[in-house]
């Protein structure tokens, strides 16, 4: 059985699709996934996002701000730590974030971000809740910011890992963090993260869709969606040379100890 620890089922395209949202929790179901992992990328889109997944007892939810979106964000800097906190505080949010530092995509909002990122690292251990972390081209202040922030206290994960492998394991052995892989993996340019991913221990890592988007062969080119974290793990399987059931067992064990869950 698998877990989706990262995936945006409110942004998936139903229509698109032609389907509707329970069809598609079914259809992750049907290939064994056992629970998603639903992350907020806007404050401001977190109740309605909570309210589209309410029926769905194996979804959880995170809380947080997107680097890329901090510079619409509508919420008073000054309040901003209190509304994270407040939000947070749901009993079905089991994470803050999605948050980090994106300089590959909008450079010139690196001190708001960095300010936004330092109040997630305070809200996570105010609430005592893990990290969900988006880094793109920005390693060594994602690293001094988490590091500043003392957050080995609630620790993470480093979502959709694309960075250095010194990365990886520095935020493991640092940080006591955990590294989660996407469908990039089974890209067909992604020799650098395979490497990585088979040197990183399978005890540290997560698999995740981050659908609707970077679907994984053999869906290249479709909307995403969580039933295709099997094919994310059956690459890993194939990176690391065990069974795919060894590493369905292990990334849920792992996705239980950092969120605190009994899934």
């Amino acid at each position: 059985m698998f877990v989706d620890s990262h995936c945006h089922l409110d942004k998936i395209d139903t229509d698109k699709l032609g389907t509707d949202l329970a069809t598609i929790v079914k259809n992750a179901e049907r290939k064994g996934v056992r629970h998603m992992l639903c992350v907020c990328v806007t404050l401001d889109q977190f109740r309605p996002m909570a309210a589209a997944v309410e029926p769905f007892d194996n979804v959880s939810l995170s809380c947080g701000l997107h680097p890329l979106y901090v510079k619409d964000e509508k919420t008073p800097a000054d309040d901003f730590y209190k509304t994270l906190v407040e939000l947070g505080a749901d009993p079905r949010v089991i994470a803050v974030g999605e948050t980090g530092l994106d300089y590959f995509y909008d450079p010139d909002s690196k001190a708001i971000q960095q300010q936004a990122f330092a109040k997630h690292i305070a809200a996570a251990n105010t609430l005592k809740k893990p990290l969900i972390i988006h880094t793109r081209d920005a390693q060594q202040d994602t690293l001094a910011i988490l590091k500043e922030g003392k957050a080995e206290k609630c620790k993470g994960v480093l979502h959709c890992f694309t960075e250095s492998l010194e990365m990886a394991q520095q935020a493991i052995d640092e940080l006591d963090f955990y590294v989660s892989l996407s469908g990039i993996l089974s890209f067909r340019n992604a020799e650098e993260l395979r490497a990585t991913a088979k040197a990183l221990p399978l005890e540290r890592l997560l698999i995740e869709t981050d659908s609707p988007w970077l679907a994984p062969v053999p869906h290249r080119g479709k909307q995403n969606q969580p039933a295709y974290v099997a094919d994310v793990a059956k690459c890993l399987a194939e990176v690391k040379g065990v069974s795919i059931e060894e590493v369905a067992e292990v990334t849920t064990n792992n996705f239980n100890e950092l969120f605190k869950q009994h899934v």
